[in-house]
């Protein structure tokens, strides 16, 4: 048995997902972390592990394209033995993509692509790796502040989000008996390139977010990556089926 531990995190070239795979490498945990087109940002992360104390190995991964898991698994069993060992302990469902679309422009092939983002391609590609994830491991899903309260432009993301937090509590039944906690954290509105970059680029709306944070800010993703990293590690070894907001306290 290794005496280290192996991470795969979903998204891990930007934003959470690339501070939760540094804050992991930080606790000495490998990682393979999947980027769906920009090589160079991913390379860059690879390296920003390796100096913080951790290989990391990126794979590309479309995670709404479920016909590619097969695919993918064989590409996490060379990179695991690339790792030195021959299965893993923790995944984060981190990868994602946004909506603003309200009840009345909603499309059915927006609806669809949420969907096989946010929920099939978390439940399936879950499925497909768990042959390879060691008993005793720990998963973390990721939804939204959006999954608890509501506002116009979110109809699709909030409501799928809310869904990946009865899929937590469902995978943490049905991994006990393998001794798998799930849990899922709940990121408030983050400083980051997601949904356009409109918390990061836009005062506007940063300010009126901040506004209604107890905290007095919008998040930042090294507010939400050590969370992640901390509850997929033996510390939180009693924490299952929770749903964790990390928000600042918005709209409390």
């Amino acid at each position: 048995m290794s005496t280290f531990k192996v991470a795969i995190v979903t998204g891990g070239s930007r934003g959470i997902g690339r501070d939760a795979v540094l804050r992991l490498a930080q606790r000495g945990v490998r990682s393979i972390f999947t980027y769906q087109t920009n090589r160079e940002e991913a390379d860059k992360v690879v390296a920003l592990a390796a100096q913080a104390g951790a290989p990391a190995i990126a794979l590309a991964l479309d995670v709404g394209d479920s016909a590619s898991f097969d695919g993918f698994v064989e590409q996490v069993r060379k990179a695991l033995a690339t790792l030195g060992v021959q299965r893993f302990d923790y995944l984060a469902n981190n990868a994602g993509t946004s909506s603003s679309a309200t009840l009345e422009s909603i499309t059915e092939a927006e609806m669809d692509a949420l969907y096989n983002v946010h929920f099939k391609g978390v439940l399936f590609l879950t499925q497909k790796l768990l042959p390879l994830m060691n008993d005793g491991g720990r998963i973390v899903n990721i939804s939204s502040g959006l999954a608890r309260f509501s506002m116009p432009g979110r109809i699709g993301y909030g409501a799928i989000k809310a869904a990946v937090e009865a899929l937590t509590r469902y995978m943490a039944v049905e991994l006990a008996p393998r001794r798998i906690a799930v849990n899922v954290v709940a990121p408030g509105p983050i400083a980051t390139d997601f949904s356009g970059g409109i918390v990061r680029d836009n005062p506007q709306v940063n300010s009126a977010i901040a506004q209604h944070t107890a905290l007095g800010r919008a998040g930042l993703p090294e507010d939400v990556g050590p969370v992640i990293a901390g509850l997929l590690s033996d510390e939180f070894g009693w924490v299952n089926a929770q749903r964790i907001e990390v928000a600042g306290g918005i709209h409390i």
